[in-house]
């Protein structure tokens, strides 16, 4: 029998389209972190609700913007629109979606 993990399961998938709680925002999950990878400074200065470091963390392309965020699972939801997410870099990480999750058919290079 294992001791106590730090690590908790994940709520969200690579593919998955959220909707972002405190901003207002709909996106795609490209990338999870088990728990917060990110610098002490950018913590302090962009993590203003201060969310938990040792709870899974995503890497997720902005609906309808150009950039990349770095958000706490806490600050997720699933995006319930059924509406495909619209950003410049988005065939880099996937093919299509299907069945309201984004996959990828074809092999990372």
């Amino acid at each position: 029998m294992s001791g106590p993990t730090t690590s908790h399961e994940a709520k969200f998938r690579v593919g998955q389209v959220i909707h972002h709680k405190l901003f207002d925002y709909r996106g795609v999950i490209v990338d999870v972190d088990a728990t917060f990878q990110g610098s002490e400074a950018w913590y302090d200065a962009m993590a203003r609700s201060k969310p938990p470091k040792d709870r899974p963390w995503y890497h997720v392309l902005v609906h309808q913007a150009e950039h990349m965020t770095y958000v706490a699972e806490q600050n997720l939801e699933p995006d319930e629109t059924g509406e495909p997410v619209v950003h410049p870099v988005l065939d880099q990480f996937f093919d299509e979606m299907r069945d309201g999750l984004y996959v990828r058919d074809r092999a990372m290079h």
